[in-house]
């Protein structure tokens, strides 16, 4: 049985200002309708021999992972949640671990969140075509037939072609010879013309015990550390909390450094599939589909005499005029404005607003609650405002503010607001007050979104003045 194991832990930071570090790329439309994550569950399903996937996420991303999945019909068989991010190599080992405490060695087919396959056929039938492989003990990794001298990827050198005694005959396998670092054009140039090089995909497939048995042999202290943070694991709701000392204490290593490029069992089958790791927003010009002048617009876009660019309106008209390879991101709260070119140096703006102690590099305006979501309007001083919108029968935890009053009123749906005790039913343009001090809850009793606006006034509008006392989603 294959257990596919989605890694969704990554910030993506270069594609800042959609991605943020609590909203990251794979949870966002970036190529189509469904999120990066929806799309990553749902190219499996081609696969029969398959159990349901297993996803390994930030906690703070718990409640979006969990709801993108029932959405798009792929209930997880476990939800692990990693309390620091610690890189592939572990989060794997805690994938492998909880898998073998069931008492069978399944396949772990290992794919990040945040990759564009436009092909799904053709990874499925690398799945297998490498399966006879992955059952002699190899440790594999799909090879993406490189179309370009790409400088921004890893490449794997292979060997000679090797039969799989298990495998159906006219497939592809070699043993894998190099793993090289991203290479100066040139140098990517040879390898594109030699043939013997493929582009590093991150992705994996081996048995649990040949992973663990391998890591146990080149990277002894990160499967000690995994298995203790697996040991001290608790559950909360539909999700697998790993013991949060023992997982920060362990090594931050990718699979390809802690295993993959000290192992004798590594393996490499190719794959021609329409593969992107979506790393840049150049990256996401290409997958996308351009016009007659190569621009991929997306949302409410006007462009004039623009070539070669990526225009991308969040909330309001985004115009261009002129445009040469040039990439507009607008969002609520934030205009990227960038050379195609100089993408990769997006990340600089990131860590500038972390020096600056801002906060759009952690959030959008509009924030993702397990209940709902609240978006910020205007704000000033003393007074803050607020659109927030619960869904059907979710609810707000039992709380209340030591320095600020609320003002809530209903735009549409039906609420349930209690306060003091009392609970009071509020419909469309009705409205409700809540004193500084006074204990209270929102609630959806109805089976359509309710939408409030919420007007705060004191001396301190912030989220860390809340006092909870009661929440179904134990925060």
């Amino acid at each position: 049985m294959i257990v596919p194991v989605i890694l969704s832990g990554g910030a993506g930071t270069r594609l800042w200002p959609l991605s943020r570090e609590l909203y990251p790329k794979q949870l966002l439309p970036l190529v189509g309708d469904r999120t990066m994550l929806q799309d990553t569950a749902l190219r499996l399903s081609g696969l029969a021999n398959r159990n349901a996937p297993l996803v390994v996420c930030n906690e703070a991303h718990r409640f979006m992972v969990a709801e993108q999945l029932r959405q798009s019909g792929q209930e997880a068989s476990a939800v692990i949640l990693e309390p620091v991010g610690r890189n592939t190599a572990p989060a794997v080992a805690v994938a492998a671990l909880s898998t073998m405490e069931q008492g069978e060695d399944h396949v772990l087919l290992v794919l990040p969140a945040d990759h564009v396959i436009k092909n799904a056929k053709a990874l499925c039938k690398a799945v297998n075509d490498g399966l006879g492989a992955v059952e002699e003990g190899a440790l594999l990794t799909f090879g993406i037939v490189p179309t370009a001298p790409e400088t921004g990827y890893g490449y794997i050198r292979r060997g000679a072609k090797q039969e799989v005694r298990s495998a159906k005959p006219g497939h592809e396998i070699y043993p894998v010879q190099e793993f090289v670092e991203k290479p100066a054009l040139a140098t990517a140039e040879e390898y594109l013309d030699s043939g013997n090089y493929y582009w590093n995909s991150g992705m994996f497939m081996f048995k649990a015990s040949a992973y663990l048995a391998e890591l146990e042999k080149h990277a002894p202290e990160i499967l000690s550390a995994s298995r203790k943070a697996w040991q001290g694991r608790v559950s909360d709701l539909d999700f697998i909390r790993l013991d949060g000392e023992a997982f920060a204490a362990c090594p931050s290593e990718s699979i390809d450094y802690a295993v993959m490029e000290k192992t004798a069992q590594a393996m490499v089958i190719p794959l021609d599939a329409g593969w992107s790791d979506v790393g840049s927003w150049a990256a996401l010009w290409e997958v996308g589909e351009a016009d007659t002048q190569g621009n991929v617009c997306f949302g409410d876009v006007i462009d004039v005499d623009c070539n070669g660019s990526y225009l991308h309106g969040g909330s309001r008209l985004v115009a261009g005029v002129g445009l040469q390879d040039t990439v507009v991101v607008e969002t609520s709260d934030a205009v990227l404005v960038v050379a195609k070119d100089r993408v990769q140096d997006v990340k600089q703006v990131v860590e500038h607003l972390k020096s600056s102690e801002r906060e759009e590099h952690l959030l959008h305006r509009r924030v993702n609650r397990p209940w709902g979501a609240y978006e910020g309007l205007d704000s000033g001083d003393g007074f803050l405002v607020k659109r927030i919108t619960v869904n059907p029968g979710a609810s707000l935890s039992l709380q209340r503010h030591k320095h600020r009053a609320e003002h809530w009123i209903v735009v549409r749906g039906i609420a349930d607001v209690t306060c003091e005790n009392v609970v009071q039913t509020l419909v469309a343009n009705q409205s409700f007050y809540i004193p500084i001090g006074q204990m209270h809850r929102l609630s959806n009793p109805g089976e359509t979104i309710l939408e409030i606006i919420e007007v705060q006034t004191g001396e301190l509008l912030s989220e860390d003045d809340i006092e909870r006392f009661d929440d179904v989603y134990g925060r």
